[in-house]
């Protein structure tokens, strides 16, 4: 088998990242900051700027495109316009799926129609807790009201809406947020764990999540969500039929994608031999304005087939290790089978036929379930 021959030679997917937010949440260790003067102006002018580069370098054909943060929709709606032409011009639009990120306290009906009429279909809203003390203390700046509202005004102006949601929060009211979001009427709901990252405000406050209130929340989540028929698709995801998040599959399934704006990151085509694919990430919005460009990691075709697995492992649906083997040009099964059949015997994966995937045990170990399959190169 030769490395990438079936690889797609068409870029499909677009992340754009917009870094500034109103605040900064206590827990975000994310690229955001807050907007000062004229800041904008240039990041929209070098997002022009970039874009068409991208457009020169690869063959675009998009089908989704996911505009993340930050909070998007923080912009002003001139700014948000002119966001959304300069991708549309430049790189097309998605024609199966276009997200934008959304802080409740940001909608309004109106604002609402001109996102749609922009071209974005799906909703991604910051949720987090439908419990004020919940909301207080994780640093939002909406309250339960404002969330409950703008989602109803999202699906009142035919957005697909997915609610995040954080668990595992001290005292948090946990059944009532997942009841209060079901019955809001959302298609999706991504929840997750509280995580507590080294240089943030919780950080230097000593917040902890502790293992068992981590494992309850995710335990209790998949309990009531799937009583009211989603299904689980990913570990941290979960939809109702036909809602799952086709931008979000593609990371998943070790799809090509490009990244456009500071701190985006994206997986690339690549033109040299021995090399599949190219990981970048941009940096910071002021080297990145300044003309600077990430570091390009190259992906051979054994990182490859490592990084497929520790993304395609968090599918219900798995992996097929004949697709991976002909996209790798490695034998799959081949060389990992032994670790593959003594985490089968361990019941964390489960092996049907040509099918790899991840029991829920499994799901709950799965960076030292792929450790091993790096340990195995």
């Amino acid at each position: 088998m030769t490395p990438g021959l079936n690889l797609d030679p068409v870029v499909r997917h677009l992340y754009v990242h917009v870094p500034f937010c109103p605040s900064i949440c206590p827990y975000c260790d994310f690229h955001v900051l807050t907007r000062r003067a004229g800041v904008v102006e240039q990041y929209l002018a070098k997002l022009a700027e970039e874009a068409a580069q991208l457009a020169d370098a690869y063959d675009v054909d998009l089908d989704t495109v996911y505009v993340g943060g930050g909070t998007p929709s923080f912009l002003r709606d001139a700014e948000i316009t002119e966001l959304a032409r300069t991708v549309q011009r430049h790189l097309g639009w998605g024609r199966l799926e276009n997200t934008l990120e959304i802080n409740p306290g940001t909608v309004s009906a109106s604002r609402a129609t001109l996102w749609h009429d922009l071209g974005f279909d799906r909703a991604s809203v910051g949720v987090q807790s439908l419990d004020d003390a919940t909301l207080k203390f994780l640093g939002r700046t909406h309250d339960s009201e404002q969330a409950r509202k703008a989602i109803e005004t999202l699906l009142s102006r035919d957005f697909r809406v997915s609610g995040d949601l954080i668990t595992a929060v001290p005292g948090q009211p946990l059944d009532a947020d997942i009841h209060g979001l079901v019955s809001l009427g959302v298609g999706h709901v991504s929840a997750y764990t509280l995580t507590i990252e080294p240089g943030t405000e919780f950080a230097r406050r000593g917040v902890t999540v502790h293992e068992d209130d981590e494992r309850a929340g995710f335990e209790r989540t998949e309990e009531l969500l799937t009583s009211h028929s989603f299904t689980r698709y990913e570990i941290s995801n979960y939809a109702l039929p036909g809602q799952d998040s086709r931008h979000n599959l593609a990371y998943w399934q070790g799809r090509t994608y490009l990244g456009l704006g500071p701190g985006a990151a994206g997986h690339y085509p690549a033109d040299r031999e021995g090399i599949l694919t190219v990981r970048r990430t941009n940096p910071h919005l002021h080297d990145w304005l300044a003309g600077e460009r990430g570091e390009a990691v190259p992906v051979d075709a054994t990182e490859y087939v490592t990084d497929a697995l520790f993304m395609g492992l968090r599918l219900r649906s798995g992996i097929d290790l004949a697709d991976l083997s002909r996209r790798s040009g490695v034998n799959v099964l081949e060389r990992y089978g032994a670790v593959i059949a003594r985490n089968v015997k361990r019941g964390l994966l489960v092996l049907d036929g040509l099918n790899l995937r991840a029991t829920p045990g499994g799901w709950w170990v799965l960076n030292r379930v792929v450790t091993e399959f790096m340990e195995a190169e």
